[in-house]
This record gives C-alpha cells, structure tokens and sequence, in this order.
C-alpha cells in the first residue's frame, strides 16, 4: 500500500514538473514584442539622456522601467541600411545595401570618387525578423516609416508582416496634419514625387497619433495571441511640423535652454506620447509584464533640427553624432529596471535577441552580424566582439559627411576618408566630442585598427569607391 501511495505521489509530482516545464517553455514562446524606431532622433533628445529641453516622460519610465544602453548605435548614419540591418540582423556592407533610397547626392563632375554600388530594396532572400516571428506563430505587423523598397514586390507584407500600416516607399511624408500627402523633388532627377497619404484618416489628425492609435487598436485585438509589432514612426525627420499647442510651449523657452527648434521640440513630445499610449495599452490588458519592448533610432539627429553636444556633428556624418543613438530595452522580469550598460551595441543585434527572448533558435546563419543581448539585459556580462563597423562609400549634403569606412574596438574609434585615404583616431572614453585626434600620436594603434577594417570589408563584401573619370576638379 505504501509503495502505491509513493508510486502516486511520485507520478504527480513528475506531472506537476513536466506540465510547470511546459508552462515554462510556453511563456517564453508566447513573449510579446514591441520594436519602437524612430526617425532621425538624435543621443541625447531624450531627458534619460541628458536632455532638459526635450519632454519625454514616458520614454524616461520606459529606460527606469528597463536597461539603458550609452553607447548604443545605428547601423548607419542614414536610414535606410539601418532599417535593413535591424529586419536582417546583417552590417548594411554585407546585404550592398549601404544608403537612404533612392539617394540622389552624387554628381558625376563635382564628386571626385564613384560611389559604391547598392541595392535599392531589401533582398526577398532575406528572411527577416518578422519571417521568423511568423514562422513562430506570431502575428506581425508593421506600422510607419518602411523605406525598403517599391510597393510592387518590397513592402512589409513582403517581407513577414501580416498588416502594413502606412509602410511606404518613401522615407517622409508628404505632411504630418491630414490629409499627410505633399510633395518633394527628387534631388538627382529634379523631378517632383507626389507623396500621397500613407494611411486614412481625418481632418485634424495628427500623423504620429494616427500610428499610435493603429499600435492600440492592433494590441488590442491580437492580446490574446502572440504578436510582434513594429511602430516605426516618421517622426520626428522633416517636415518639421510639431501641433501647434506643444509649440506654443517650446517658444517661450529661455533661449539658454535651448536645444532645437520648437516644431521638432513638440515633434519628440508628440513621439513620446505615442510611447505612453502604448505602454499604457500592455499595462491595461495585462500583458505588459510578458512584453519585450526595444526602443531606438535609425540615425543621429538632423543638424537643422537638434544639437547633439556633446557629440560632434549629426545625421549623415560617421562621427557619434550621427551614429550613437537611444537605446532602450525593457524585459520584464528579466533585466533590472534602472539598470544602465556601457557596451557598445548596434542595429544588427535585436534580430538574435528577439529570438532568445522569445525562446527561438537563433539564426546565425540569418544574423551573420548581430549579436545575442541577452546575457547583457539578465547578467549585465559583456558581449563576445572584437569591434563595431560601418561602411559608406557615398555623399550626401549632412555638415561634416564625407565617404567614409570606420571601426570602433574598446574605447578606440578609427575613420578611413575615402577620397584621401586620411586615417583619424579617437579614444572615445576620453574624447567623446572627437576633438583630438590621435593618429599621429598613437600610429600602432591606428594601423592595427586599419588591418581589422581592411579584413572586416574583405570578409563582408564592401563595395568600394572608385576614382571618378568624370571629375572636374569643381568642390561640391
């Protein structure tokens, strides 16, 4: 008798493991996902970061409620090989697809070097993050700035989102009041775009609330399943159209407290509002506690827009002003709110985390570039890289912008001028406005440095610049 009791007690309690196991495997399968990219945000236009002009509240509870990154960067310093990289987990030099489309800054007399070549749509080769999310059983849906290619074959719904919302071609809208349409000359035709609507709306609406509100209405009704959703907001790039009542606050600003315009001022508060409906919208259906929530930017901020001091120069430019962005990340019960790392991360690394997050396989062979978050976000453990790249063989008007190859390893950044050849070396630890160079003065540092970049493009298939016949000696 007292083996069957044993006997019993023992089947129920390998019962109670086996099914808790389960349980276990199931919860991390069934974490939510919120990636929240915004367009043109610059380091430091976030008050976790250091901004007191900016208001943006809700991303500040988001960083308390998470892991702050201070040297998180973009994969480029213009939007569109970001974007890449982020739904590929690849370096935009490995995919060819190294600039914003369809571009339009090169001149074939005022250029001394060709361009190198690059793709003008995300690969369908390509199995992104969100074809993994769905192959997962997720629902997935994008909303926002898409700028990845044409709408015949190279729009979200191409690329594993179920529902696109307001996915375009193009990387601006036409307006961010209704009816959102406008249009733009393309700068290497000259030729006028008419931009229409991403999405219906209403007079009155606002583009950055309409987004937020699709996000909403999204969450809602797919709560009870899991779901990846990516709110890739057009905000705050130009236009610079901010709702005229935050405006109105950000004009009577001393101008010592100054940081940007008033129109971009209340575009980032606009952003951050949105921020908040979403967090709010997890917290009321109960789910915010299995919701993984990634939030960043695509590039540096625009010289025309923001300061990014302490960070020299801006959007377009390979100094930290337009590479090194926010980035937070919330993991519920997983990474300790308030926490803040050091370690440089870039784009190319939320592809594996998402899927470490979510209790997936990684993908190596899919995310050659990215790298694994997650010992970071639990452990606060250090990353297994030897250094960060960038590669951009083009031009673009952006102050301080010029074709350029860089490597940051430790504390050390090193910048290759394409057109010259002129190696600059910056200890970002010590020098983080890169005000000194330091080539001259450390040149074993800068060769070794060099040797890592040259193998670095060889290993990834960098197209390179080459000499321009068609140069005539006239600056640009």
């Amino acid at each position: 008798m007292k083996r069957i009791k044993f006997s019993l007690i023992f089947m129920l309690a390998l019962s109670w493991t086996v099914c808790n196991v389960g349980a276990g495997v199931s919860d991390a399968a069934h974490t939510n996902v919120v990636l929240i990219l915004i367009d043109d945000l610059g380091w430091k236009d976030v008050g976790c970061y250091g901004s007191t002009y900016y208001q943006t509240p809700n991303i500040d509870r988001l960083a308390a409620e998470g892991m702050r990154f201070t040297a998180g960067y973009a994969a480029c310093n213009v939007c569109s090989p970001t974007r890449a990289a982020i739904l590929t987990g690849k370096y935009p030099a490995r995919l060819l697809l190294t600039q914003w489309l369809p571009s339009g800054r090169w001149n074939s007399t005022k250029n001394r070097m060709r361009e190198g070549r690059y793709l003008s749509n995300l690969p369908l080769e390509e199995v992104t993050i969100a074809e993994a999310m769905r192959g997962a059983g997720y629902r997935t849906a994008f909303m926002g700035k898409w700028h990845l290619g044409t709408e015949t074959y190279y729009y979200p719904r191409h690329q594993g989102f179920d529902v696109n919302v307001g996915g375009r071609d193009y990387g601006a809208p036409g307006g961010y009041f209704y009816p959102f349409e406008g249009r733009w000359k393309i700068p290497t035709t000259g030729q006028m775009l008419r931009k229409d609507a991403p999405l219906p709306g209403k007079p009155g609406d606002y583009l950055v609330d309409r987004l937020a509100e699709e996000a909403e209405e999204f969450i809602r009704a797919t709560a009870d399943q899991p779901f990846f959703l990516m709110l890739s907001h057009y905000a705050v790039h130009s236009p610079l159209q901010g709702k005229p009542e935050k405006v109105a606050r950000y004009e009577v600003a001393a101008k010592k407290d100054l940081q940007g315009k008033p129109h971009y001022a209340a575009m980032v508060e606009s952003v951050d509002d949105s921020v908040g409906r979403v967090l709010q919208t997890l917290q009321d259906l109960k789910i915010d506690q299995r919701t993984l929530v990634i939030f960043t930017s695509d590039n540096g901020g625009f010289a025309k827009a923001t300061d990014n001091s302490p960070l020299r120069a801006n959007k377009g430019s390979n100094y930290e002003g337009g590479l090194r962005v926010p980035v937070i990340i919330k993991w519920p019960g997983q990474t300790r709110p308030g926490s803040v790392s050091h370690e440089p991360v870039i784009s190319t690394d939320f592809y594996p985390t998402i899927l470490a997050a979510t209790g997936q396989d990684e993908r190596p062979f899919q995310h050659l570039d990215g790298k694994n978050l997650v010992p970071v976000l639990t452990d606060g453990d250090g990353l297994d890289r030897d250094a960060l790249y960038w590669h951009y063989p083009h031009y673009n008007q952006h102050p301080q912008s010029f074709p350029s190859g860089v490597i940051r390893a430790g504390d050390w950044k090193l910048i290759e001028a394409f057109e010259t050849g002129q190696l600059s070396l910056y200890n970002l630890v010590d020098d983080l406005g890169e005000t000194t160079d330091m080539a001259e003065l450390n040149p074993e540092k800068a060769a070794d440095l060099y040797r890592m970049m040259k193998a670095w493009r060889e290993r990834v298939g960098a197209d390179a610049m080459l000499p321009n016949p068609e140069y005539t000696g006239v600056k640009p």
